[in-house]
């Protein structure tokens, strides 16, 4: 399995830097199957039964770009920080420039927001911070901007709206870096809605890291190493679920995210359980799924393990007609683009 066989043309203009509005006035690409047709994300009330399952992912992004400086002597000098994740000594963090920042300095973000490198390899740097819990919160808040994907910073910086835009209105738990996009395009109107017709819910907490973004750099893709992320399913989601799953009802992720927790949460005769921990799950064509029914998600990169995971759902050749279908008719890809509900042949999962 090469690399290459995710492998697509992607026109620039598609490439969405803003999410549509309203949230739910986003395309909805449906496919069942072999069978395509082009939607709006407010159709969702006319798509799903009774009885569906949505499992969200209620995870929070934090304000983790930081722009601050670093002093030697009279010399100042600016450093771009974005924070991964926490670890027993300080916050695990990207720099620019890494090279000419040295263990030991001092990076000021605020009047009130500093940290000491207490650590520094080849890739990244350990930042200890001078304040800690919901004072470390606040001040982040003030001095952090939303870590907007490379390709939409590379066109644009991150701005005030991009802490609504890039936010889903169920976000409890704060801990990722990147959000979980295809839950972008639900308010809470279409939330009631779906309830009121006799949708339910299910939420589940993975923090979404940086290395959401990285490249598949192998050309076996099967050799891939996947980056973990810490994910939680409390008993009471497991127990939804499986009561779903026993009544004949769907279950559909909305998104990626969701989609892995539940998947590394199952055993494999479907039955979801109690889940707490870091997965680094990576699934791609000749994946047998044990949970997941359809999946509601957003349009990813070329050659991007997203790729592979809806082509493992889907099949390679139906993913590859799905993914021309939205390049034809101009759907908008990416983070703030539009969505796509994929609903697999029974069997083909």
């Amino acid at each position: 399995m090469k690399l290459d066989d995710f492998d697509f043309d992607l026109p620039e203009g598609l490439i969405a830097t803003r999410p549509a509005r309203p949230r739910t006035h986003a395309r909805l690409l449906l496919a069942e199957g072999d069978r395509i047709s082009d939607r709006h994300v407010y159709d969702l009330i006319d798509i799903f039964r009774p009885g569906d399952r949505l499992v969200l992912n209620n995870t929070k992004v934090i304000p983790a770009r930081l722009f601050g400086s670093r002093q030697r002597g009279e010399a100042v000098a600016k450093v771009e920080i974005t924070l991964l994740e926490p670890q027993a000594k300080g916050w695990r963090a990207l720099a620019k420039p890494l090279r000419k920042v040295n263990e030991g300095e001092v990076i000021r973000f605020s009047d009130r927001l500093s940290a000491t490198v207490a650590a520094k390899s080849e890739t990244d740097l350990t930042l200890a911070f001078t304040l800690t819990g919901d004072d470390f919160d606040a001040a982040l808040a003030e001095a952090g901007v939303m870590p907007l994907p490379p390709y939409i910073a590379a066109k644009r910086a991150a701005d005030d709206q991009d802490r609504t835009d890039y936010q889903t209105v169920f976000a409890r738990h704060a801990g990722a870096v990147a959000a979980p996009t295809a839950s972008l395009h639900f308010d809470e109107a279409l939330l009631r809605a779906l309830a009121a017709k006799g949708v339910d819910f299910t939420e589940v907490t993975l923090h979404v890291g940086a290395g959401t973004f990285l490249p598949v750099k192998v050309d076996d893709v099967t050799t891939h190493k996947m980056h973990a992320e810490w994910g939680r399913v409390t008993a009471a989601a497991a127990d939804e679920i499986n009561a779903t799953k026993r009544a004949g009802g769907r279950i559909i992720p909305v998104g990626t995210t969701a989609l892995r927790l539940i998947e590394s949460a199952a055993s494999p005769d479907g039955t979801l359980h109690p889940w707490e921990g870091e997965t680094d799950i990576f699934i791609y064509p000749g994946y047998r799924f044990r949970v997941t029914d359809a999946l509601m998600t957003n349009f990813h990169l070329p050659k991007s393990t997203l790729v592979m995971l809806v082509a493992a759902l889907m099949g390679e050749t139906a993913i590859r007609t799905i993914y021309d279908h939205a390049i034809a008719k101009g759907y908008r890809f990416f983070s703030y683009g539009d969505s796509s509900l994929l609903i697999p042949k029974r069997g083909t999962s």
